[in-house]
Parts: structure tokens; sequence; C-alpha cells
């Protein structure tokens, strides 16, 4: 295979498993592979590096909300990082936001977040869009997420899901807009900031 045709594959990709298994938690820790992997109502996929754009961008929103939470109740987390969404029920889906937060510490232990963090963030790349908007919005909305924002790194966009009766509102931002952090009272962050290079 040439050099192109393997970074014209997907970065998301289903892993070759038994179609006939449901996996869960138990199974994802074994899979000492150095591949990230998220497992989603029994069903793992295998997540690419980022690209350094993503990187940029990550590291970016990280300054800003580490800032604001120094001090504060709320804690800030990096992919990658487990999110079990149901780790009370079936336990067959262990996602990795790109960004989260959490204010309940009785949800985090030694692996990462046993429940639903209170804010989730993606960055998008183009092989990764649809199913950051379609799979995982499902997921989160379903799973109870109050706040989930997509970060479209071109054309620098940004839309922001609240969850009101169980459906995401859908709140676009452009990148030079404040945007208010919901889940967090008095908190902004700057769409500026977040793009600069």
């Amino acid at each position: 295979m040439k050099d192109d045709d393997v970074k014209a594959e997907s970065e998301v990709r289903e892993a070759q498993v038994d179609n006939n298994k449901q996996y869960t938690y138990s199974d994802y820790i074994t899979w000492d592979d150095d591949n990230r992997w998220e497992l989603i109502d029994g069903v793992p996929y295998m997540m690419s590096a980022p690209n350094r754009q993503h990187q940029g961008i990550l590291g970016n929103l990280h300054l800003q909300f580490g800032n604001y939470l120094k001090g504060k109740s709320c804690k800030v987390y990096l992919a990658p990082f487990d999110v079990r969404l149901n780790a009370d029920t079936f336990d067959n889906t262990v996602v990795q936001p790109d960004l989260l937060i959490v204010c309940d510490h009785s949800k985090l232990d030694k692996a990462g977040c046993k429940g639903v963090p209170d804010m989730v963030i993606e960055i998008l790349s183009p092989s990764t869009a649809r199913f950051d908007r379609n799979l995982k919005f499902n997921t989160y909305r379903q799973a109870g997420i109050s706040e989930y924002w997509i970060i479209d790194p071109e054309p620098e966009t940004l839309a922001v899901h609240i969850l009101k009766d169980d459906e995401y509102i859908i709140r676009p931002y452009i990148d030079e807009e404040a945007v208010p952090v919901h889940v967090l009272e008095g908190c902004t962050i700057n769409l500026l900031e977040v793009f600069e290079e």
C-alpha cells in the first residue's frame, strides 16, 4: 500500500472484531497494543493520533479552562482520559473526548471518569467529523451530557450543544465571539485565542 493510500484511510476505524460479541470495559482494559480506542455500545473504534492543528487548539482550550478553574471544584481533563458513560449498567461505552469538565468528584477514579461528565469538547478533523457529529453526538445526548462543544478548525467555528428535555439545542459561534460556558457560571472562552497558532 502506498503512503498516500495509508494517509487517506479514515482516522476512525472500526476494529476487526467478532460480530457476535459485545465488548465491555473489562475487555477494553486488556487491549495493550499502543493504540487509542473508544468503545461505543460494545463496538470498538481505533483512533489515530491527532494532527498539530488539533493539538494546538486543544492546548489553547485547556489553558483557558485551566486558568478559569484554578482554585475551583470543577476539573478539566485532556484526552487520552477514559470516560465510562454507562459504568453502572452495561459498562460497554468508553469514550475519550478531547477535553472534558467534571464537577462531581465522586465520578473520578484512578482510571478516569466513571459516569457522565458535565461537559465534553471534540475537535473535528476531516476524517472524524461524521463520527463526532453523529455517533458521538447521539451517544453524548443519550448519556445526558449537559454541554457538548464541536470545534471545527476550518473554518474556525464552534457549535455549542446544550441539553434541554433530552435534546440538544445548538448555538453556532464564529471565531471573534466570546462564548459562555453554561456549566461554569461566569466562564467565557475567547475563540480568537482558541484558534491562535
